[in-house]
C-alpha cells in the first residue's frame, strides 16, 4: 500500500517517508529522497524548518531559529505601568507546592434508571515543589492526570484529598481554602495559557476587548490607563498595536497564542501554567511562541508549570521534569539527568517515542514494550504498581523516582 502522509513534524518524516516534497505557500521547495533532503537540505526554507525544531540532543543553550523572528520585549510592560519585577533573593525559593493531590470522578454505564458505577482515579499522591523563577515541566500521554492537576491548582476543581500552597513572599497561601473574594485576588497571581489558540479566544470580541478583560474583571484602571497597558502588552507578545479592534478571526494561529499570552500577563502574575501552549502550532511558529516564553520568563521573574507531552519541547523551556502515568508521578529530576539517565521503565518508554529529525537517530520500537509502557501491571520489580503502596525513592542529585517501599535504590538503578 502506497501513503501519502501529510505532516509539519519532521521528526515523522524521518520516520515514515521514502520520498518528501516540502511546500511553501503552494509551490514545492524542494524534493526527493528522505535521507538526502534531512541529510543535506539544500533550500534555505528547509534548512529553516529543520532549525526551528526542538530536539533531544540539541546542545545546551542553544536557541530555536524560528523562519520569521517576532520582535517582542517583556521591558516593554515595564515602561507601560507595569510594577517593578522584585528581586527573586529577596522572596521564598518555593513559590507552589503541591502535595498528596488525589482526585477521583465517577462514570455510569447504562441507562438513566440503573446501570453500573464506576470509580476512576484521575490523579493520585501527586507532590512536587516549582521554585521561584523556574520552569518545571509536567509530561504525560493524554489522559494521564496532567491537566486535572492544572484544574486543582486553579481551583477549577476540588481534589479529594491533598494540598495546593502558594508563597508570593507575603506568607503561605492554602489555595484549597480560598473563598470567594480571596480566591479572586489569588487568581491575579496565577493565570493559564490554553491549549487551543482557535476557540480560547471569543470571536464576537476585538483584540483590545480580549486582554482587557482581565482588567475589566478585577476593576483596575480607568478607560486611559487599560488602554495604555494593552498597548505595553500586545509590545510585549510582539504584536502591532495597530490591531486593537480587529476579531480573533483574522489572525494566525501564531499570532492567535500570543494575544493569549498577553491576555495571561494582564493582570501581572508571578506564575504561569502553560497547557500545552504549542501543540496545535506549526514547528516554525511553535519555535516563535517557545522563545517568547523564554524571553518573557527571564525578563518578568516568571515561574511556569508547563504541560506537554513532546518531551523535546519540555527538555528546551523546562529546568526539571516531573513524568506522569495513570494518576501518578512516577519519576522527577532536572532536566538534564532526566535525559541522559531516566530510570523508570516509562520514562525510558517516551524518550524513545520522541521522533525525531534525524535519520541517525531512528525510533526505537523495542523500548516502547509492545505498546503496554503505560500499564503499570507491565513494569518491571521494583516499579510494579501491586496491592501495596509505593513511594518516590530518592536517588541522589534531586533525582526522584516511584518504586516500591520494600526495594533499595540499587534495585532501581540495576533495572534500569
Amino acid at each position: 500500500m502506497a501513503i501519502l502522509f501529510i505532516t509539519h513534524d519532521l521528526g515523522i518524516v524521518a520516520n515514515m517517508a521514502d520520498e518528501v516534497v516540502v511546500l511553501y505557500h503552494g509551490r514545492v521547495m524542494e524534493s526527493g529522497g528522505c535521507a538526502d533532503l534531512l541529510g543535506t537540505p539544500r533550500h534555505p526554507y528547509l534548512k529553516a524548518l529543520l532549525h526551528a525544531v526542538p530536539r533531544l540532543h540539541m546542545a545546551p543553550g542553544e536557541r530555536l531559529t524560528p523562519i520569521r523572528e517576532v520582535p517582542a520585549s517583556g521591558r516593554a510592560l515595564l515602561r507601560n505601568g507595569a510594577d517593578e519585577i522584585t528581586p527573586a533573593t529577596e522572596k521564598p525559593a518555593t513559590l507552589l507546592a503541591v502535595a498528596g493531590l488525589r482526585k477521583t470522578f465517577r462514570t455510569r454505564k447504562g441507562s438513566w434508571f440503573g446501570g453500573e458505577t464506576r470509580e476512576i482515579v484521575a490523579v493520585d499522591d501527586v507532590t512536587f515543589a516549582i521554585r521561584r523563577g523556574e520552569s518545571f515541566g509536567l509530561v504525560g500521554e493524554s489522559g494521564c492526570g496532567k491537566t486535572t492537576v492544572s484544574k486543582i491548582i486553579m481551583r477549577a476543581v476540588r481534589p479529594d484529598a491533598g494540598s495546593v500552597t502558594f508563597d508570593a513572599g507575603d506568607g503561605p497561601i492554602d489555595v484549597l481554602a480560598l473563598e470567594r473574594h480571596q480566591l479572586e485576588r489569588f487568581r491575579r497571581r496565577l493565570q493559564y495559557i490554553f491549549q487551543d489558540p482557535f476557540h480560547s479566544l471569543n470571536p464576537r470580541m476585538t483584540v483590545y476587548d480580549i486582554v482587557a478583560e482581565p482588567l475589566v474583571i478585577h476593576g483596575i484602571g480607568d478607560e486611559r490607563e487599560r488602554t495604555e497597558r494593552v498597548k505595553g502588552l500586545l509590545a510585549a507578545v510582539g504584536l502591532d498595536v495597530r490591531h486593537l479592534r480587529r476579531y480573533p478571526h483574522s489572525f494566525s494561529g501564531g499570532q492567535r497564542q500570543r494575544i493569549g499570552i498577553a491576555r495571561s500577563l494582564a493582570l501581572g502574575p508571578e506564575m504561569l501554567i502553560c497547557d500545552e501552549p504549542v501543540s496545535a502550532l506549526d514547528v516554525s511558529v511553535q519555535a516563535q511562541i517557545l522563545n517568547l516564553l523564554k524571553d518573557l520568563q527571564s525578563e518578568l521573574n516568571l515561574t511556569y508549570l508547563f504541560i506537554s507531552h513532546n518531551l523535546a519541547v519540555v527538555k528546551y523551556i523546562c529546568q526539571r521534569i516531573a513524568v506522569m502515568c495513570a494518576g501518578r508521578i512516577v519519576e522527577i529530576a532536572p532536566t538534564e539527568m532526566l535525559f541522559a539517565r531516566p530510570v523508570h521503565p516509562y520514562t525510558r518508554a517516551l524518550l524513545a517515542a520522541v521522533p525525531e529529525p534525524d535519520l541517525a537517530q531512528p525510533l526505537n520500537f523495542s523500548a516502547l514494550m509492545a505498546g503496554k509502557s503505560s500499564d503499570p501491571g507491565e513494569w518491571p520489580q521494583p516499579f510494579t504498581l501491586g496491592s501495596h503502596l509505593t513511594q518516590m525513592a530518592d536517588l541522589g542529585g534531586q533525582h526522584f523516582v516511584r518504586m516500591s517501599p520494600t526495594a533499595n535504590v540499587q534495585d532501581a538503578l540495576n533495572a534500569a
